[in-house]
């Protein structure tokens, strides 16, 4: 329900206009270089730019426009109706290439009321996979790379990790009741995508502002309460907007709580899985003709979070961030520019379940991370077949890692260690594309990007110099100071890509990649070598130590990969399929090499370059069952992704590759009634990186049911997952090392056993 007030002047043919403009403030990706010249065709037909026809807009409204249904205005996500032969056409490779792929409705439901991990959004989808022992910071995997080779995108901003652990990763800072738009694109991705990555891109975004029409006040928003009963976790989350046709300030918050969730029949509870977060965020936004200035203040807030494979517990992490976007459409093209500012101060130590929680128990560790960047990106039409993008970046990473001494510890103390002092990570980009139309059926792209990657770090000290028990620290720590630490990497990408409509019902898309990242700063900076600080180094989740390598270089991907895409041509759309095949070849792939062994069995590792490789099919497709007054809409669908890599140096497994895995599922819609039936299935985990005594797991297969049900300004969500409370283990989980002091031996990280859950949004 909205409030509106209105006061109207005058007649005309705004509507005309109104369109017009809203179309031509629209900025790429959410409409073509070609559609833009059409509208600014059409409005100079009428003599008017696309700049007059929004000061007209602005100035009145016809008889049309006052009976619209909706006072609302949501910018500047407008586009002109076109022909489902269009469509295909006039698609644009740069900004939504055929490997791309976003949630549906029922999936992005269904995640919802699951996790408030805003990664889960993702699931089900093509190439996509996830890992990790906290239960709102899973990493993203695609195409069996992960972490910080995905460029992972929330809200324009590249976030990296400050944690030795990566307990904060970029999706982490989000929460899933927030998010609008949720985009993959595994395997070749646009230059104008990121760079600084080489598995692909996840772009997640908040809803643009949104504004009443002229002379009137919107007033709208939503509440939403969830509760799941494994782990007997809570929720709410809610939103505010007041916007009159100019400005809008909305405020988004949420909060969410958990205990430590059971396995599976016979698993039994998983210690170190619970958490506590909050988010605020506040969004203002202005509007004015075909301009569109969004600024966003957010903090958000997680005093506990467990993670059940790592050695520590996230006891607090403090993000505050302030981020800009600006949109704008000029008789040359269009402009995006972006800036953030992000501050993170994060905590680490062992909660009860480690047996930590005491002044004399645990190891205190602490981050400040101060991240800065910008970005602009302007979109060039050169002519009705041919589109030039250009943009620049910079993104600036400060961070300070330091652990405090722990009280009568021999070992922590009685100094500060120092892991990463004053160190920075600084990345600056720029990049060209080209996008050509030549016939209605053939398309090509083609971009070059460079990126110069700057890192270095001061002087680092171990708890003691001359203790007994830090004299494998003191050493290490000596000789890193010895030695000079700033490196530049100089990183070159390229992409080419084709796309060939051979039929109304069959699109063929492929290409070549060659896409590099530099280290991060621990692969690069880490540097004790003792028993305990090397082992608190590491987000693999297998309870080793990691020690960095400040001579390792960029990894170079090359990857080729095609997509072949059968739908129905109708505008029905009643059935699809797509197949995408593709293979990488890595050179310098980041992996370890062993430098020592434990007591306890595990190792010393350290990166170092391989070269390296992968290769794997993703397939997805959707098919109408029926479609009736009667029976609503029923659709099959259905994903499969399978992937392979290996070390050509150890000639073993790459760590965290996801095992052939899939999900079909059954939607209906039936008027204020929708329902989903999913069926996940994942075969064995046999082939391992033996290096990292990576467990080997089962296959297993989880049945999931949930629905939804409208009634006026409220909806119910209710939903059960793991419906016959199967037993198994997550592939990528690592160890539940946090379980071996509970149950006396080392296992596999279990998954969720059964869940209920439910959810009731009100929105006004």
């Amino acid at each position: 329900m909205s409030f509106s007030f209105s006061h109207h002047r005058g007649n005309g043919p705004a509507w005309v206009l109104a369109a017009l403009c809203a179309t031509a403030a629209t900025p790429l990706p959410y409409r073509t270089a070609r559609a833009q010249t059409a509208v600014q065709t059409v409005a100079s037909s009428i003599g008017a730019t696309p700049l007059a026809s929004a000061t007209a807009t602005n100035a009145a409204a016809s008889t049309q426009a006052q009976q619209a249904s909706s006072p609302v205005v949501t910018l500047p996500r407008l586009d002109i109706s076109t022909t489902a032969a269009e469509e295909d056409t006039e698609t644009s490779l740069s900004d939504m290439p055929l490997n791309a792929a976003s949630p549906d409705a029922s999936t992005q439901r269904m995640s919802r009321l699951s996790s408030p991990d805003a990664s889960s959004l993702f699931r089900n989808q093509p190439g996509f996979s996830s890992y990790g022992g906290g239960r709102l910071a899973n990493l993203p995997v695609l195409n069996g790379m992960a972490d910080d080779r995905v460029a992972t995108v929330v809200d324009g901003m590249r976030i990296e990790p400050a944690c030795p652990n990566h307990m904060n990763p970029a999706l982490s800072y989000i929460d899933p009741d927030s998010v609008q738009s949720a985009t993959s694109v595994a395997g070749i991705t646009p230059v104008s995508m990121g760079g600084d990555s080489i598995a692909g891109t996840i772009d997640v975004e908040r809803a643009d502002p949104r504004f009443a029409r002229n002379n009137k006040l919107l007033v709208t928003g939503r509440v939403r309460g969830t509760y799941r009963s494994n782990g007997g976790a809570y929720g709410a989350s809610g939103a505010l907007t007041v916007a009159n046709d100019t400005f809008s300030l909305r405020y988004n918050g949420s909060y969410d709580q958990s205990g430590n969730y059971r396995g599976g029949a016979g698993m039994g509870a998983v210690h170190s899985t619970s958490y506590v977060t909050y988010n605020h965020a506040v969004t203002a936004g202005l509007h004015k003709d075909n301009h569109l200035l969004v600024v966003t203040f957010g903090q958000q807030d997680t005093p506990r979070e467990g993670f059940a494979n790592q050695y520590m517990d996230m006891t607090n992490n403090r993000s505050t961030f302030v981020n800009g976007k600006y949109t704008g459409s000029f008789n040359w093209g269009q402009l995006e520019a972006r800036g953030s500012w992000q501050r993170v101060t994060h905590a680490m130590n062992m909660l009860r379940d480690k047996g930590g929680h005491s002044p004399t128990k645990g190891m205190p560790m602490n981050n400040d991370s101060r991240q800065v960047s910008y970005a602009l990106k302007a979109t060039i039409p050169l002519g009705p077949k041919h589109t030039l993008k250009l943009g620049s970046s910079f993104d600036h990473e400060g961070l300070n890692d330091w652990w405090p001494p722990l009280m009568g510890s021999m070992m922590m103390g009685p100094n500060t260690y120092h892991n990463i002092n004053n160190g920075h990570r600084d990345r600056l980009g720029h990049f060209a594309e080209w996008e050509a139309h030549w016939t209605p059926r053939v398309s090509t792209l083609l971009g070059f990007r460079n990126d110069l990657v700057m890192m270095n770090t001061g002087d680092v000290a171990p708890y003691s110099w001359t203790g007994m028990m830090n004299m494998a620290d003191a050493a290490a720590a000596r000789a890193f100071n010895a030695r000079k630490r700033g490196r530049t990497d100089t990183n070159f990408d390229v992409t080419a890509m084709t796309r060939w409509q051979a039929t109304d019902s069959f699109t063929l898309e492929g290409g070549y990649a060659r896409k590099s990242r530099a280290p991060n700063l621990y692969e690069r900076y880490a540097w004790g070598t003792g028993s305990m600080s090397s082992s608190m180094i590491g987000w693999f989740g297998d309870g080793n130590g990691y020690v960095g390598n400040p001579n390792l270089k960029s990894e170079i991907a090359n990857t080729a990969s095609v997509t072949l895409d059968w739908h129905d041509p109708t505008p029905a759309g009643r059935w699809g399929l797509k197949v995408q095949p593709y293979y990488s070849y890595v050179h310098n792939y980041i992996n370890v090499v062993q430098a020592g062994t434990f007591s306890n069995g595990r190792h010393l590792l350290q990166f170092a370059n391989h070269n390296a490789q992968t290769y794997g099919i993703n397939a997805s497709g959707h098919y109408t069952l029926w479609n009736t007054d009667r029976f609503g809409k029923g659709e099959f669908t259905g994903v499969l992704n399978w992937v392979r890599g290996q070390d050509e140096v150890t000639h073993s497994g790459l760590y965290h590759m996801m095992p052939l895995n899939g999900t079909v599922a059954v939607t209906e819609a039936v008027g204020p009634w929708k329902g989903r039936v999913e069926m996940n299935f994942v075969k064995a985990k046999d082939t391992v990186d033996y290096l990292r005594a990576e467990p080997r797991t089962p296959g297993y297969a989880l049945l999931n049911l949930g629905g939804s049900y409208n009634w006026k300004m409220l909806t119910l969500d209710a939903g059960v997952d793991n419906i016959f409370n199967q037993p198994y283990y997550l592939p990528l989980g690592g160890l539940s090392l946090t379980d071996t002091r509970y149950i006396g031996y080392t296992r596999a990280l279990p998954g969720m056993g059964r869940s209920f859950n439910v959810s009731l949004t009100a929105t006004f």
